[in-house]
C-alpha cells in the first residue's frame, strides 16, 4: 500500500450527498472539510484468532495494520477518526493483543476524537483502549455505519469490496471502494481481510439503478475502474449469503 504522503498524486475525489470525499490508496477515506479520518474493518487479531484455531498466520496483522492507521494520522492530523466496525477479530481480540499494540491503540484514540462504530464482530470495543463508542453516527448529511443499508448518505464497510480487473495479458484483483453517489462501501483496511467481489449479488440492494461506480486501490492512487473490465471470481454467476442489515439507533452530531 501506498504511504500517506503520496496522497497529494491522486486527483480522485468522491461526491457523497454533497459531501466531497477522498479516496485513499490505503483503503481510508478523508473528508477535509469536517478534517475527519474514515477507516474500516481492521479485524485487529485476525492472525492469532486463526491460530488459537489451529491455523498459523505470522502474527505481524495488528501491527502493519496500526502502522497505515499511525501513518495516516501523522500525515493527515484529524481531528476525528470513524473506526467503521469490525475494529477487533472477535470479542477475545484486545485479550490476546500484546501490551505494545494495546499501548499503539490508546495513543491513537487519545490524539484524536476516535469513534469506534459497532461491527457484527466487535459490538462492545473495550473501554480501557480509549475512544467512544456508537451503533451509527450521523454528521452534516452523511450516516456512518457497519452493515450497509443503501440509505442516502450513508458510507459502511463489512462487506469488504475487492475488484477484479480484466488486463490485456492477466487480470488484477483489487480492494476498492464503491459508490453511487448516494452512498459508499469501503474497502476493508485491516492485514488479513479477504474480499468480496463487487459483482456479487450482496451489493445489488445498495446500487439497484446500475450507477455502481468502482475505484481500485493502486500502490499511491486510486483508480477508477471501467464497468465492462469487471469481472466475477470463477465462471459462474456470483451468489452471496451476506444479507443487508436494518438501521439501528443512530447517534446524531
Amino acid at each position: 500500500m501506498g504511504s500517506a504522503a503520496a496522497h497529494s498524486k491522486s486527483e480522485t475525489l468522491l461526491h457523497v450527498r454533497g459531501a466531497l470525499l477522498k479516496p485513499l490508496a490505503e483503503g481510508a477515506l478523508w473528508w477535509a472539510e469536517r478534517q475527519l479520518l474514515v477507516v474500516s474493518d481492521l479485524h485487529l487479531e485476525k492472525g492469532s484468532s486463526f491460530a488459537a484455531r489451529g491455523q498459523m498466520l505470522p502474527p505481524y496483522d495488528t501491527s502493519a495494520t496500526l502502522s497505515i492507521v499511525e501513518a495516516l494520522i501523522g500525515e493527515l492530523a484529524p481531528q476525528t477518526v470513524i473506526s467503521l466496525g469490525d475494529s477487533f477479530h472477535d470479542s477475545k481480540a484486545e485479550r490476546r493483543m500484546s501490551g505494545s499494540c494495546a499501548a499503539r491503540v490508546r495513543a491513537l484514540t487519545a490524539a484524536t476524537d476516535w469513534v469506534w462504530v459497532e461491527g457484527n464482530h466487535d459490538p462492545d470495543p473495550p473501554a480501557h483502549l480509549g475512544g467512544r463508542a456508537a451503533k451509527v453516527l450521523r454528521i452534516g448529511d452523511l450516516v456512518f455505519r457497519h452493515e450497509p443499508t443503501g440509505e442516502a448518505g450513508e458510507i459502511a464497510g463489512h462487506l469488504h469490496p475487492c475488484a477484479r480487473i480484466a488486463g490485456r495479458h492477466r487480470g488484477l484483483r483489487r480492494r476498492c471502494f464503491v459508490t453511487d453517489g448516494s452512498c459508499l462501501v469501503m474497502p476493508a483496511l485491516g492485514a488479513f481481510t479477504g474480499g468480496l467481489n463487487v459483482l456479487d449479488d450482496a451489493y445489488t440492494p445498495l446500487f439497484q439503478n446500475g450507477g455502481m461506480m468502482v475505484f481500485a486501490m493502486g500502490q499511491d492512487e486510486v483508480y477508477p475502474v471501467r464497468r465492462q473490465r469487471l469481472k466475477p471470481d470463477g465462471s459462474r454467476p456470483q451468489t452471496s449469503r451476506w444479507r443487508m442489515a436494518p438501521a439501528g439507533p443512530v447517534l446524531e452530531e
